[in-house]
């Protein structure tokens, strides 16, 4: 594993805010093409603690849920908890505007602009859940109570 210190939006706000987070870097390999399970692999950590960051339209509202690597994103439940009707999965081009980020590398945390969020009550079984750190290769790890703070997230069943 190559050892990178960076500093990104995601890291930046983090060490503003007062949490507790480790970088944990990787060397990312162009050709993958599930980024959170490539992590998961290259970092040695389980799937089910890797959190991928997904943005979806509700009502023309762009939200923000994450939910394990290891499962499926429950649109209807996400738009429930948001209190819509129906949800479908952002423009990846637009999701790249609205957060500042690349995909592959979107981080939940440090966004260009405020999304309302949304984690899958699963995180709650760790005592820490790494989330990108806003660049392909990068995460973070940090403990849910954290990430529902700094994010201000509401926790909900949105996995299938």
């Amino acid at each position: 594993m190559a050892k990178r210190t960076e500093s990104t939006r995601a890291t930046q706000t983090l060490a503003r805010a007062g949490v507790e987070f480790a970088v944990r870097a990787y060397e990312h390999d162009p050709r993958a093409t599930s980024f959170g399970r490539e992590a998961a692999q290259a970092l040695g950590v389980e799937a089910d603690r890797v959190f991928k960051t997904l943005l979806v339209d509700v009502g023309g509202e762009l939200v923000v849920g994450i939910v394990p690597v290891s499962c499926s994103l429950d649109l209807k439940a996400l738009a429930a908890a948001v209190g819509g009707k129906r949800a479908t999965m952002a423009d990846p081009a637009r999701a790249e505007r609205a957060t500042g980020y690349v995909v592959g590398g979107i981080s939940p945390i440090g966004q260009r602009t405020t999304h309302r969020t949304v984690v899958d009550e699963t995180a709650e079984l760790w005592d820490t859940v790494l989330v990108s750190g806003g660049r392909r290769g990068l995460d973070v790890e940090l403990s849910p109570a954290d990430l529902i703070a700094v994010t201000e997230a509401t926790l909900a069943p949105i996995t299938r």
